[in-house]
């Protein structure tokens, strides 16, 4: 067979066990749980803002990243509740590149994923532990989650993963808010009929076993912008773009529960030009402002940022706090954006 073995990945149940979470962060844990639900819900009108590097590449640079997010979280807590981006596993177009801490917990070193996930559970732990903020991740592989899931207060389900059988039962049987991304190709049914099987019970193999899952009603979507046949980036975030989801949303054969679109003002939405997250928020939320079923609908907002703002591809000295895959607000912008976020909502 075209592969060979490296190791033996113990199980969930014993990964756990190596890096183990407390009785008292799990209890601070499950208190973030219930503060995004109550917002996707609609029980509580506070507005997200799910912020962080595009890859968390560097434990200690994220964690200064981090501690300075609560400062910022702390101030602004009233209007928003600031979402913390720990993105462990980078999807990769052609395969090729940084695949994140998951398979490399130092990117100057070989792949190794048993490493890769004790690192990843000891990063979660910190955040929890250091600013009690709730973590979000990207299900980059459903057969991971096990290992993780005990951990996150909301999980993304990527633009490349969307379609998959595997992505949507997983979702159904998560106990966060789960963010269904639309595909790269901008299809709004794929996405829909994402969120619609997430949110449904199903019989199915999950870790192993033979499972049936109650369904996850935070299942909700994402908007992150999509790329045509010639290779140009379409944005999503325009006002008739999230009456257009509102519509999906409302349709009489959509039967959804809890109608939520989270905005992801990177990716295609931006072309990567990290400089105009803030120029897209601020669209957002005047659509917010003028409408009140967009109001309603849009929970949120997902931005890239890190220490230092843009990019390195590793061809130059390698900066701390700068990202080494998709370009990221700087901090300090990124500060800015999230003060200004609180006095326009």
């Amino acid at each position: 067979m075209g592969f060979r073995n490296i190791r033996t990945i113990p199980s969930p149940e014993a990964i756990r066990s190596l890096i183990p979470f407390s009785n008292e962060l799990a209890a601070i844990k499950k208190e973030n749980d219930k503060k995004i639900a109550d917002i996707i819900t609609g029980k509580d009108d506070r507005f997200l803002a799910i912020v962080g590097p595009c890859s968390a590449d560097d434990e200690e640079a994220v964690m200064e990243y981090m501690n300075k997010l609560k400062e910022v979280s702390d101030e602004i807590k009233e209007k928003v509740l600031v979402v913390p981006r720990v993105y462990t596993g980078k999807p990769r177009t052609t395969g090729e590149g940084y695949k994140g801490m998951l398979h490399q917990p130092d990117p100057t070193k070989e792949p190794n994923m048993l490493d890769g996930l004790l690192a990843t559970r000891k990063i979660f732990i910190r955040v929890i532990e250091e600013t009690g903020m709730p973590v979000a991740d990207e299900m980059l592989y459903p057969s991971n989650t096990p290992f993780v899931e005990d951990l996150l207060s909301y999980i993304a389900v990527g633009a490349r993963s969307v379609e998959n059988q595997q992505h949507r039962l997983t979702a159904s049987c998560i106990d966060c808010a789960v963010g269904m991304k639309n595909p790269t190709s901008g299809d709004l049914t794929v996405m829909f009929n994402s969120i619609k099987a997430a949110q449904h019970s199903h019989h199915f193999i999950y870790n192993g076993r033979e499972v049936e899952t109650t369904g996850n009603p935070l299942a909700h979507a994402i908007m992150r912008g999509s790329v045509n046949k010639h290779g140009n980036n379409l944005p999503n975030y325009h006002y008739e773009d999230l009456i257009l989801a509102y519509s999906r949303y409302t349709s009489k054969e959509g039967e959804f529960e809890n109608p939520a679109v989270i905005v992801d003002v990177n990716h295609s939405n931006s072309g990567k030009k990290y400089m105009e997250q803030p120029r897209i928020v601020k669209e957002v939320l005047h659509s917010r402002s003028y409408n009140g079923y967009i109001r309603s609908m849009v929970k949120g907002v997902m931005i890239e940022s890190y220490l230092v703002g843009g990019n390195q591809n590793g061809s130059e000295p390698h900066v701390y706090g700068k990202s080494i895959t998709d370009p990221c607000l700087g901090f300090e912008d990124t500060k800015e954006l999230l003060l200004d976020i609180a006095e326009r909502v």
